[in-house]
């Protein structure tokens, strides 16, 4: 098995899951404790829009996908925060928006897209040099903010309401956070796709959470089980020769069963 370590794509794949989780472990961490899973998913599918926009206009997909993410993110904050309208009413809006954008694109691009299947269902095998510089320049600018505005962070995370009486600028840190969730899904869909990218937002916390309380703690045991599910994913895919992605998301789900089971013992 180790002589697959002398290909480029399999080092590639291996650094990506790495700088995935890490990203991954520290954003997901927030996404939980502020309880912001539903509108990570609506935000993960509305980024398809983006992808079928930049494959259309011929541009780059993931950095179309991006801004179409952070639009979508920030539209979602201001609809449920200025315009009264219902959170989960917004999230299906920019939700549906983006799937219809996206399809409506696909179709109307000439030819085949033929990266299609990859940015819905992923395949971290594919990743190359600029996927990796997104992913090493988000974990920095990620790590540098948990380290510097972790407490402010932590405050609007648990009690937002509390945070505002702190005089802590708790609108411009949520709009923060979304775009930095919108960014954070974009930049693993190469990894897992859009059907699965969620899961890495979810999966490691919640097994992180029966070990750890702390916010901090949780988060950083969730890059370690994070990066331990990507290695055991990329392993049980070369060993059966199945999809990378899934792999990855199915011996996450069947870990965290697993050990919730033993914990209750």
């Amino acid at each position: 098995m180790f002589e697959i370590f002398e290909y480029t794509f399999f080092r590639n794949a291996l650094l990506g899951g790495l700088l995935a989780s890490l990203l991954c472990g520290l954003v997901g961490t927030y996404i939980v404790t502020r309880r912001l899973v539903f509108i990570s998913g609506g935000i993960t599918h509305a980024s398809f829009g983006g992808v079928g926009l930049g494959v259309f206009l011929g541009l780059n997909p993931i950095l179309s996908a991006m801004v179409f993410a952070i639009a979508s993110a920030c539209g979602v904050e201001w609809m449920s925060h200025r315009q009264k309208v219902r959170e989960d009413s917004a999230i299906a809006l920019f939700w549906t928006l983006g799937m219809s954008v996206g399809i409506i694109c696909s179709f109307l691009t000439p030819g085949f897209m033929p990266d299609l299947p990859s940015f819905l269902f992923g395949n971290i095998l594919t990743i190359d040099t600029s996927d990796i510089v997104l992913l090493s320049s988000l974990s920095i600018v990620t790590v540098t903010l948990f380290t510097l505005f972790s407490d402010t962070i932590i405050s609007v995370a648990f009690d937002p309401i509390f945070a505002k009486t702190q005089n802590i600028p708790v609108k411009a840190v949520e709009y923060l956070m979304m775009t930095l969730i919108a960014m954070t899904i974009v930049s693993t869909l190469r990894l897992v796709g859009i059907v699965l990218a969620i899961s890495l937002l979810t999966i490691p916390q919640m097994t992180a959470n029966l070990f750890a309380s702390r916010f901090m703690g949780m988060a950083w045991l969730s890059v370690v089980f994070g990066t331990i599910y990507c290695m055991a994913g990329l392993t049980v895919s070369y060993l059966l020769n199945v999809p990378s992605g899934a792999s990855i998301i199915f011996v996450s789900i069947l870990s965290y069963a697993a050990i919730r089971t033993f914990k209750r013992r």
